[in-house]
């Protein structure tokens, strides 16, 4: 139950961040995504770092490694879950599995939020 809690708590952190994020104005000629595209990257770049550290070292009691990976990064975003996962199969050997998965969920999340919208706003 307190991995629930702790996981729960650095859900609303990361979800809190990515919402503040958000707020930031950018420039209305700007059409790349360029807040997501940050998030994806920063989130991406903390799960790594956090990663490292719990194995590597043991620095990180499990409870804040699952406050942090899962909470806050999960929050944040779950693009950083995703890479994290298909670098462990391409560290474990398994490249072209690990495409499979990266090209698959790419395109199969792009053609399932069309579906979705498709579904709904016909």
């Amino acid at each position: 139950m307190i991995e629930c809690l702790a996981v729960g708590a650095g859900g609303f952190l990361g979800a809190v961040c990515r919402y503040l994020i958000g707020l930031i104005p950018v420039k209305e000629w700007m059409v790349f995504p360029i807040k997501t595209f940050l998030i994806n990257l920063a989130g991406c770049f903390a799960i790594g770092i956090i990663a490292a550290l719990a194995s590597k070292h043991s620095l990180l009691p499990p409870r804040l490694v699952l406050f942090l990976q899962a909470g806050v990064c999960g929050g944040f975003t779950t693009f950083s879950s995703f890479a994290l996962e298909t670098h462990g199969l391409i560290k474990n050997g398994n490249l072209w599995i690990a495409i499979l998965y990266a090209v698959s969920s790419v395109a199969l999340g792009i053609l399932a939020v069309y579906l979705g919208q498709k579904l709904i706003l016909r």
